[in-house]
């Protein structure tokens, strides 16, 4: 895996063989970006990464000049992945939290401009991801969320839905408050 944009611009974070995650694609990652770059100026962004996995979107983010990225990880080896690679790195706009995603979103008092979801497929309730954050009042107006999902959920249907962008593989719906 690697950071395709940015200050970290080609550095190679490598969780090793163990790590169970499904990081999204460079091809994704790079459209995503594409997006937000032309949308939001990143230095007065603040992020929330959920199911935050090895990192990839928040280091992303962090290497585009966020103001502020805080990743949610529930699995301790990828916690203690994150929070090293953030040291590793010295990237100081970056905040690493083990906590389960929706624990964190009921507890949260803080408000961000960009949330990011990257929950595992397989995840049970992963269809409640866009309500649990609308009716937890951590997206202020104007802010996005951006769910990745597999084809299989169409939340075309959501109230707060404003579009679907696919590559290859990678699902990304994007919802506004």
């Amino acid at each position: 895996m690697r950071i395709i944009g940015g200050l970290y611009k080609g550095r190679i974070i490598n969780p090793g063989k163990k790590f169970k995650d499904r990081p999204t694609t460079d091809k994704g990652k790079e459209a995503l970006f594409n997006i937000l770059e032309n949308r939001y100026n990143m230095p007065e962004i603040k992020v929330l990464d959920l199911f935050s996995g090895s990192g990839s979107i928040a280091y992303e983010f962090i290497s585009r000049g966020a103001k502020e990225v805080v990743m949610v990880e529930k699995n301790y080896n990828h916690f203690k992945f994150i929070r090293e690679t953030l040291k590793n790195l010295d990237m100081r706009n970056g905040v690493a939290v083990k906590s389960d995603s929706f624990q964190y979103i009921k507890k949260c008092m803080d408000k961000f401009d960009i949330i990011f979801a990257d929950p595992p497929y397989s995840l049970e309730n992963l269809k409640d991801i866009p309500d649990t954050i609308f009716d937890s009042g951590i997206l202020p107006d104007k802010g996005l969320l951006i769910l990745e999902h597999p084809a299989s959920y169409n939340f075309s249907n959501h109230p707060h839905f404003l579009e679907l962008r696919q590559y290859s593989k990678v699902n990304f719906s994007f919802f506004r408050n």
